[in-house]
């Protein structure tokens, strides 16, 4: 009987600290004794970096281009701890579909049945979550991955990302597409950011899986070209990211979110917008005192 795999997709909005949760997710994973597969789905081509002392590695689109045809070890580079790290690609700037290199590359993979020869525990992918195009919706919509997370902060650009990605999720999944796991909520240190997070969450019908902390420790780690779990295991961050791994790890039931329509989210916003209002100044909107 074949060994069952957890392929787990990772989306979030460029720039809100998806690739450096996920990577910090898979070096803790390793950790932890599982081995684990880190694959890059962002045409940057920069998720597997801080995996690998801050290196760039060749992607599957490249080295298409540059050979018409490609064995999958020969795109698979060693990182941290022994995980597997492999970036997809796109294509050349200004031509073609950004979420190319997706498809071509788990094509690839499932037709040379690398995940069971290599006796993978997880696969990870790391998903650009603001970009609409088919095959960054494919992990989804192939239902590829069993789980979808996504990385969501307080702000409203990433918590509509991410809404949208729910309505993803809920249109594919009558049809055999990955459901929601939930949200890891990013950057959350003042009080409000994390109140607006746990209201879009329960407004959703989703959860919370972890809470991460905007850290220098993170900063710092990166600076060395290094995940967190490897530049200072010992940081509270790393412990916050191990919580994390082990959450995930133990995590079997995923449901359909329920995303919110845009005059929904845009009113739902502009309440919070009021809220905090309140909160800086200490008046109700409308001039009465606020008892806070």
């Amino acid at each position: 009987m074949a060994k069952k795999i957890k392929q787990i997709a990772i989306y979030g909005k460029g720039g809100i600290g998806k690739s450096t949760t996920t990577s910090n997710l898979t070096a803790a994973l390793s950790r932890q004794g599982y081995k684990v597969m880190q694959f890059g789905c962002d045409p940057k081509a920069d998720s597997t970096n801080t995996l690998r002392d801050g290196s760039y590695i060749p992607t599957v689109l490249d080295t298409l281009r540059e050979k018409g045809s490609v064995n999958a070890h020969d795109v698979i580079f060693e990182g941290f701890n022994g995980i597997y790290c492999v970036e997809a690609g796109g294509p050349a700037p200004g031509v073609g579909c950004a979420g190319r290199g997706i498809i071509t590359a788990v094509e690839l993979f499932k037709q040379q049945k690398v995940f069971d020869e290599l006796d993978i525990d997880f696969v990870i992918y790391d998903v650009l979550g603001d970009v609409v195009c088919g095959g960054f919706a494919m992990p989804i919509r192939e239902g590829i991955a069993k789980h979808v997370f996504t990385v969501s902060s307080g702000d409203f650009m990433s918590i509509y990302a991410s809404n949208n990605l729910f309505k993803g999720i809920k249109k594919y999944s009558n049809s055999g597409g990955a459901l929601l796991g939930g949200i890891i909520a990013n950057s959350i240190n003042q009080g409000y950011s994390r109140e607006i997070v746990d209201d879009f969450a329960e407004r959703t019908k989703t959860r919370i899986i972890q809470y991460v902390p905007r850290s220098i420790t993170v900063t710092q780690s990166e600076l060395k070209g290094k995940t967190t779990i490897e530049a200072a295991p010992d940081s509270e961050q790393a412990k916050v990211y191990t919580q994390l791994a082990e959450r995930i790890a133990a995590h079997e039931e995923s449901e359909v979110p329920n995303p919110l329509e845009l005059d929904e989210l845009r009113a739902w916003a502009a309440t919070w917008s009021d809220r905090l209002l309140q909160l800086e100044t200490g008046v109700v909107v409308g001039g009465a005192q606020a008892g806070i």
